[in-house]
């Protein structure tokens, strides 16, 4: 398995998202700098880290979605190959156009740091194998611009297309879109493209791999990459 993380000024999370990849694939991935034109031959994951790309600026992800690098994730996501945007990472897909929607001011209007429980709506992704369908997992998350919002017609695509993978839950699994922090329409964490190949979710899976500093619920979505290129 060959991996690149891509790396744009603002980010902060790129070595929390190689020490994960390092740790259950085994391979440490390639650090791709956001002015390269190419990504290194062979790639089979491109990860969009976490952080602050261009301090936020215009919008969040906004500039980061324009960069050079860009156009090669697109090329790369065209052909089948899985590309994973995790916080920053999920606002710059969905400004690059390769997932739909955007991400916008958290509903109450404050940075959230805080673990979140989402529950796994499909296990039948590249991302989401070594989960069970209807298991919640808790991640952190940490955003202030985390609350995912599009028009009527692309939610009920997405809904109708079983394109949500990730949705916040309360305690009790259960939905209720009245008590998501972040007022994410439809209590959406995470969605897929069309081909299930693109992964875009807010909260850090990344953080959440190693018993040693806590929960490992993170570690299924890597194991799960790592095991659909092996059967790949």
């Amino acid at each position: 398995m060959k991996s690149a993380v891509l790396v744009f000024p603002g980010s902060n999370r790129e070595g929390d998202a190689a020490r994960a990849l390092t740790m259950i694939t085994g391979s440490k991935p390639a650090m791709v700098w956001h002015a390269e034109t190419a990504l290194p031959a062979g790639t089979d994951l491109v990860v969009l880290p976490g952080g602050f790309s261009y301090g936020d600026y215009l919008r969040c992800g906004a500039i980061a979605g324009r960069a050079a690098i860009m156009d090669a994730v697109r090329e790369h996501a065209a052909r089948g190959g899985l590309v994973l945007g995790i916080c920053n990472g999920f606002q710059i897909l969905c400004e690059s156009g390769l997932l739909p929607g955007v991400l916008v001011r958290n509903a109450r209007l404050r940075f959230i740091c805080r673990e979140a429980l989402l529950k796994v709506e499909r296990n039948d992704t590249p991302f989401t194998r070594r989960y069970a369908k209807g298991a919640v997992v808790r991640f952190p998350v940490a955003h202030g611009e985390g609350n995912y919002t599009a028009d009527v017609e692309t939610l009920k695509r997405l809904e109708g297309e079983g394109r949500v993978v990730f949705r916040y839950v309360s305690p009790g699994g259960q939905r209720d879109d009245t008590q998501v922090l972040n007022g994410a329409a439809n209590s959406i964490g995470g969605i897929v493209s069309e081909k299930l190949n693109v992964l875009g979710l807010m909260p850090h899976p990344e953080n959440h791999v190693d018993p040693v500093v806590g929960p490992t619920d993170g570690r299924a979505l890597f194991e799960s990459i790592a095991g659909a290129l092996e059967r790949a």
